[in-house]
């Protein structure tokens, strides 16, 4: 989350007058993450989070994502559930931006991920899957291996101003990525998060308690959106100055893969599939990070993230080949 687009008060009051949520009491601006504008938003009816839609989010595709809220809410699934104004309609504009609100989720997001928590993650990730298997909406993912060449076009020179040996470890990952069959669309597929990062899960201790921010939701293989909860929770950080210092934390690993498990056991095919998995999901995330960090300006309201850290996790799933080594049991 973030804050890019400012709201004015009279836009604010304006945009609420198609709600039946009475007068703002309290408005204020989210400052992490880096792709919407996001404001905690208290009224006389209670807490919202009002989110404006920015960068990379297609407007034509937002129906999708309040749909897939809104159909998670009706099995049961905790996550913010689109808030509909007067006219039915949940989709609106503010600022010049498309906007929308949706209610408030109890919870904290955990700053160092514990093994209980990787544990519940796992679960609520295979949770997740599940309410999605009837979803009848679908939407490409636009992050997916047709776009990570296209995103290192021209920024191997960056990536070696960043870390000397960075471009050879890149082409070397994507020969890998190339010669496998992970990717083909034979593992199981339906709807993913394909960014459940700890600051998009809460906690209420170490209890699970909901999913936000799904707007890279997207159809793909199961077992790859495993893949980007194993990159974003199982590996310890290193010194602010030593991203290279990056440790997979196999005990945490373990716990994520056991959780997902208890509830969506993974197929054959999947488990042998998990190393590449890994391995191409944080080609994903280096690569985007990298076009942000090599295009954001000095002086940007909101700091890209570190690619190193995950040129750190490339190096990493280059030399695994074994789903064992993940914390994988039974292989």
């Amino acid at each position: 989350m973030a804050v890019y687009t400012q709201v004015s008060d009279e836009a604010l009051s304006a945009f609420l007058a198609a709600y039946d949520l009475g007068a703002a009491l309290s408005f204020k601006g989210i400052a992490e993450g880096v792709e919407n504008s996001n404001y905690y938003l208290e009224t006389e009816k209670g807490r919202f989070i009002l989110t404006l839609f920015e960068k990379r989010v297609n407007a034509a595709e937002l129906p999708y994502f309040i749909g897939l809220k809104q159909h998670l809410a009706g099995k049961g699934y905790p996550c913010p559930q689109p808030v509909m104004g007067r006219d039915g309609e949940a989709l609106r504009t503010l600022e010049g931006r498309p906007a929308v609100i949706v209610t408030f989720l109890e919870g904290l997001s955990p700053r160092r991920p514990n093994v209980r928590q990787c544990r519940g993650l796992g679960e609520g990730l295979a949770r997740m899957h599940l309410a999605l298997a009837d979803f009848a909406m679908t939407r490409e993912n636009s992050l997916g291996p047709k776009a990570w060449a296209p995103l290192w076009a021209g920024r191997a020179e960056a990536a070696e101003a960043l870390q000397p040996g960075l471009s050879p470890l890149v082409e070397a990952c994507f020969a890998a990525l190339d010669t496998s069959p992970a990717f083909d669309g034979h593992l199981p597929r339906g709807t993913i998060h394909a960014d459940l990062f700890p600051d998009n899960a809460f906690f209420l201790g170490d209890t699970f308690s909901g999913a936000i921010d799904f707007y890279f939701a997207c159809t793909d293989a199961l077992a790859y959106d495993l893949a980007v909860c194993l990159n974003s929770w199982a590996f310890d950080e290193g010194h602010a100055s030593d991203a290279s210092g990056l440790e997979y934390n196999y005990s945490k690993g373990a716990a994520l893969i056991a959780g997902y498990q208890s509830v969506r056991p993974l197929s054959g095919p999947e488990r042998d599939a998990l190393p590449v998995l890994c391995l191409g999901s944080a080609m994903r995330f280096f690569l985007t990070r990298l076009a942000d960090w090599t295009s954001t300006p000095p002086g940007a309201l909101v700091r890209p993230k570190n690619p190193l850290e995950y040129a750190a996790r490339l190096a990493f799933h280059l030399r695994t080949t074994k789903a064992a080594e993940y914390g994988l049991q039974g292989v």
